[in-house]
């Protein structure tokens, strides 16, 4: 599994050595390195496109035509000529000039893609070729070689980040996470005509929109037309650059979108995503107080009596995103938490914004959700042409209690998270059918998942049998003690042989142990595979026809087959199932626990005989094959658990969809979420805060895996507070340091 905190910070060290051994300042050093990085991630899709396009090529006589670059229009890549692919540059001679080529190669590429001239950095040449050679070779690893898209996205906003720590760049900009935009995206599902994003940074929202597009089998380019604003030249510039890796096409211009109107889309956006720059307090009230963008009465929020500034510039962007929307356009975009409760001039806007009834729906997102800030935020959703009987009520998810620990400073959401937070607003929206096809997709999971268990058990056998015969007769050939362990040293009273005895009788102990165990888990698997084999044949004979995996944002769910029946009955279906798979999960914990005790029984026994009881100088004792079989019940053990685990995961979306939406029509779920009327939200003080309105959640009962998971948590977030506090007290140091000199 690849650690992409480790990378990070490996490829960061390269850039840093780059800084420290060189004349160029941040500035100069940034865009180079980024464009590396774009070159390797070009390289990486021109890779996997390519053997793509060559499956379909025709051939005459044996021999396919050449690809050429219409090949890969619509294949989200762009053609790469020989001398701009990354290997080449790899593998250039040493007496080359590593800094000209890697000009060249951005020229080439500008030459082939209209949208990348003049973007791309060619300033290689003011490298040392030892440095280049270096950062060549770093970006060259083979997690990079095999990265996809996310991936590199997160490589791009950490290096964007250290920039600006360096003085790179402006700072306050910070990663848009991948989770957030699937997010945005999934809710308003743009898949076609104008779409906007007027704080674009690195054209994130932009290629998960693709992405989303693509999936549904449609061509991107061809759907929708990409416009882009940013401030800063560099993201400007990335922005094109990624765009054009995937294969996008679109309008991205440099502008302070404060003062900037793009004329032309106002009321023309089908749907416009962003995640603007929070609390910006500089933006000048005689700039924008006849900017046509502010539609509301109130305009401005407030004006600071210091400064003379908008005091917060947060109900400004939320009413430029408005204004953008044509008709019947929809609008998701990040928030500031602080901006769904602020008062005065905030709260009259607000208000207004209610009163359009386009306000559609809010989510409340926890903490460490960004790449290098720990805020938390809100998902904010406009839709103008909601139905009528939806005209006056917002739909309210207070998600903060959902989220995947990846690090002890990095949370998101899986991809099962994603779907059943995308699963609310499709029953909010009575899209009852793409709700039961994700339920009926995860039961298709859960039993696919199951049928693998017989098999990964059947394998487990062979390198447990062969273990226990070798300790086995290793134990029969060991007599009443060990000769070889005659000469050790008393220890506390006990001379050499009795040492020698009680080593014995510990290991044969443990290995009575084991055949115990193995019997107890021989037992639990006779008792659940026979009665799993006829259930997952009553699932196959009542599902012949499995559901497509949804892919929750990223294209339409299929209804699910008429092996269950008619919409209906289909929830009751769905629910006697997934009742029935039910009665599994405790013999699956059961087996799950027997195996692992299996394992660690084993293992112990393998030790003690080698480590108390000098195995591997004994000729009945054969090492290279004892390792063999211990590595191979290690595999085995892991796929076995992986088995279960996967299993269980899967029946636990089941299980938490259905427990919280029973009859597969919305409901609202405390602690969860609540559709709220505008007299609800008028009570609240016109609060858009989900909090305000879901209530407290109502914990579930915890089994062993949530506790173990939740520790895990607690860990993390211990270590992380142990590291900021280390990096506080050699603050202090030094400044008491800089005090005393």
């Amino acid at each position: 599994m690849l650690n992409i905190s480790q990378l990070e910070s490996s490829l960061w060290q390269a850039a840093d050595q780059l800084r420290a051994n060189s004349k160029l300042n941040a500035n100069e050093y940034s865009m180079p390195v980024l464009g590396l990085i774009f070159l390797r991630h070009a390289t990486n899709r021109f890779i996997a496109v390519k053997a793509e396009i060559e499956k379909g090529l025709s051939s005459r006589g044996g021999k396919k035509r050449p690809i050429t670059i219409d090949d890969f229009k619509g294949k989200s890549a762009i053609f790469l000529p020989t001398e701009a692919q990354y290997d080449r540059i790899l593998n250039l001679a040493e007496n080359a000039d590593i800094g000209k080529a890697i000009n060249a190669a951005m020229k080439a590429i500008e030459d082939e893609t209209q949208m990348l001239q003049g973007v791309l950095p060619k300033e290689y040449t003011s490298f040392e070729q030892d440095l280049l050679y270096n950062l060549v070779r770093i970006f060259d690893r083979e997690e990079l070689r095999k990265a996809t898209g996310d991936v590199f996205g997160r490589i791009y906003e950490y290096f964007l980040n250290k920039f600006a720590m360096s003085g790179a760049q402006e700072g306050g900009e910070f990663f848009t996470p991948p989770s957030l935009v699937r997010t945005i995206v999934n809710m308003i599902e743009p898949e076609r005509g104008n779409i906007l994003d007027p704080a674009c940074g690195s054209a994130g929202m932009f290629v998960q929109t693709g992405h989303f597009v693509e999936n549904r089998g449609e061509d991107a380019a061809a759907k929708i037309t990409f416009y882009g604003q940013e401030k800063s030249d560099t993201n400007t510039r990335l922005a094109r650059m990624n765009l054009a890796v995937h294969g996008l096409e679109g309008i991205i211009r440099q502008g302070n979108t404060f003062y900037d109107r793009w004329e032309e889309l106002l009321g023309e956006c089908d749907f416009v995503m962003s995640n603007p720059p929070f609390n910006v307090d500089g933006v000048s009230p005689e700039k924008v107080k006849t900017d046509s963008r502010l539609f509301t009465e109130k305009k401005i929020p407030g004006i600071a009596a210091k400064t003379k500034a908008v005091s917060n510039a947060n109900y400004l962007w939320i009413q430029y995103f408005y204004s953008y929307l044509n008709e019947r356009g929809r609008a998701g975009f990040v928030m500031a938490s602080s901006a769904s409760d602020a008062g005065h001039g905030e709260k009259e806007i607000r208000e207004e914004l209610i009163a359009t009834q386009a306000v559609d729906m809010i989510i409340s997102i926890g903490t460490n959700f960004f790449y290098t800030k720990s805020l938390p935020c809100t998902l904010w959703f406009f839709d103008k042409g909601k139905p009528a009987e939806r005209q006056d009520k917002v739909l309210m998810i207070d998600a903060r209690n959902v989220y995947r620990v990846v690090t002890r400073k990095i949370r998101d959401f899986s991809e099962e998270q994603l779907q059943n937070i995308t699963a609310i607003a499709w029953l909010y929206r009575g899209q009852q059918e793409r709700y039961l096809g994700l339920v009926g997709d995860y039961l298709n999971q859960t039993h696919q998942e199951a049928a693998t268990i017989e098999g990964v058990l059947t394998q487990l056998e062979l390198p447990l049998v062969k273990l226990t015969q070798f300790l086995h007769t290793f134990s029969d050939r060991l007599g009443a003690s060990l000769p070889l362990l005659k000469d050790l040293p008393e220890v506390e009273g006990l001379v050499a042989e009795d040492i020698a005895n009680q080593n014995i009788e510990t290991f044969r102990a443990t290995l009575s142990e084991l055949e115990a165990g193995i019997q107890e888990l021989t037992a639990a698997r006779q008792d659940l595979i026979g009665e799993l084999q006829v259930h997952l044949a009553w699932f196959a004979e009542k599902n012949p026809t499995p559901n497509p995996s949804p892919q929750a944002g990223r294209g339409d769910l299929a209804p699910a087959k008429a092996g269950w029946g008619s919409l209906g009955n289909l929830n009751e279906a769905q629910k006697d199932c997934a009742a029935r798979f039910a009665q599994f999960i405790p013999q699956l914990k059961t087996l799950q626990k027997h195996i692992n005790e299996v394992h660690k029984l084993a293992s112990r026994a393998v030790e003690l005989a080698e480590k108390k009881l000098e195995a591997r100088k004994q000729d009945t004792w054969d090492g290279k094959e004892v390792k063999k079989q211990r590595d191979a019940l290690d595999i085995v053990r892991d796929q076995a658990i992986f088995a279960i685990k996967s299993t269980l995961y899967m029946k636990a979306q089941v299980t938490w969809l259905q427990s919280r939406f029973p009859e597969a029509v919305f409901v609202d779920v405390s602690g969860l979420c609540k559709v709220v009327t505008r007299d609800e939200i008028t009570q609240q003080d016109s609060s858009l805060t989900p909090g305000r309105y879901v209530g407290v959640t109502v914990l579930d009962g915890e089994d062993e895996e949530d506790i173990e998971e939740r520790m895990r948590e607690i860990h993390l977030e211990l270590a992380s507070l142990n590291d900021e506090a280390v990096e506080l007290a050699a603050s202090i140091a030094a400044n008491f340091e800089e005090l005393m000199s």
